[in-house]
């Protein structure tokens, strides 16, 4: 500040004419003074700056790493959708997947597969349940199997002692009702998991019939809605978990898989048109979302290409977290970098 007011006055001396008498020696005295002022102030300066910017310290670049989902391989190949995972035990998952809707002639099946890496799936023998989409399977803690599906555009619930066979329990878990005034066409796609108070806590699509803006592929708008459990079955309807009508998520949200994380948080994952986004719940309230794997999507001003990944269901298996999501060839999977 000092240096660059000494400047100034030196740019604002007017120039005169040095004659050959007294007034010109005195001025050319004054501009030798001029100049060794400046040359004394120019090295204070830059010596008090050069010693500011040593004190300083440097600016470094993060080595932090930001959470990247990769593909790997295929699952389970074939014409099939909406998987999920369950732990059976120390050393074995499940992975149910269902019929794809569009196979023609198909009686809404639901698959099984098993594996002790993550990798290597193995199929199992029969169905497991029939006239059932979006399965969703839940391990209790009396060691039996609650699988919630779709039917008839409610989400209903079957039972099972070893995870194979499932028989159908009464009444509907989620109809079509809410408290903040939607009008549902349907609701589907359940996650759901157990919380250390034994709370249930569900998510799940709630669709309108209604577009949500002129560029989108889909001409139903889909948000996510959520409910509480003390038993499972008679759930307490709590709002809207998260809104899909904002720019990021263009009235679209599919699949929820909730999921608890290492640092104690429980993440969930779901389909989008642009990928595959992720959320944090900490019990009562939903995150922003953040782009988790995108695939094969794309945004662009023209609207939307590509096919996200579908419908993922997320787990951990050994040291990796694992992703597994719908293609059109079947069951792909990605792993957590």
């Amino acid at each position: 500040m000092f240096k660059g007011f000494v400047i100034l006055k030196v740019m604002n001396i007017k120039p005169r004419s040095i004659k050959n008498d007294e007034r010109g020696i005195g001025l050319l005295f004054e501009i030798l003074l001029v100049v060794v002022v400046l040359a004394v102030v120019g090295g204070v300066g830059y010596k008090v700056m050069k010693s500011k910017k040593e004190d300083k310290p440097a600016v470094t670049t993060s080595t932090e790493t930001t959470e990247e989902w990769a593909y790997v391989d295929m699952a389970v190949e074939g014409e099939f959708a909406d998987a999920d995972v369950v732990q059976t035990s120390d050393t074995t998952w499940r992975l149910y997947y269902a019929t794809q809707p569009e196979v023609v002639g198909n009686n809404f099946e639901i698959y099984s597969a098993t594996s002790s890496d993550g990798k290597t799936w193995t199929e199992e023998s029969g169905t497991r349940k029939t006239m059932a989409t979006f399965p969703e399977v839940i391990k209790l803690k009396d060691g039996r199997y609650r699988m919630y599906f779709q039917s008839a555009g409610v989400i209903k619930s079957a039972i099972s002692e070893d995870g194979l066979s499932f028989v159908d329990e009464a009444g509907t878990r989620i109809d079509k009702t809410n408290s903040v005034d939607l009008t549902f066409d349907n609701v589907a796609a359940p996650t759901i998991m157990q919380d250390e108070d034994d709370r249930f806590v569900m998510v799940y699509r709630g669709t309108i019939n209604e577009r949500y803006a002129e560029n989108t592929p889909n001409p139903t708008t889909q948000l996510f809605m959520w409910a509480t459990s003390d038993d499972g079955l008679s759930f307490t309807k709590q709002g809207i978990a998260v809104d899909s009508r904002d720019a990021t998520l263009n009235g679209q949200l599919d699949g929820p898989d909730i999921v608890l994380w290492d640092d104690g948080d429980y993440r969930i994952f779901a389909t989008t048109y642009t990928g595959v986004y992720e959320f944090t719940f900490d019990g009562t309230a939903f995150t922003n979302p953040t782009l988790a794997l995108a695939g094969e999507a794309k945004q662009t001003d023209m609207g939307f290409s590509g096919a996200p990944p579908g419908d993922p269901t997320v787990a951990k298996i050994g040291d990796t977290w694992f992703m597994y999501y719908g293609k059109t060839t079947g069951i792909a999977y990605a792993t957590l970098k």
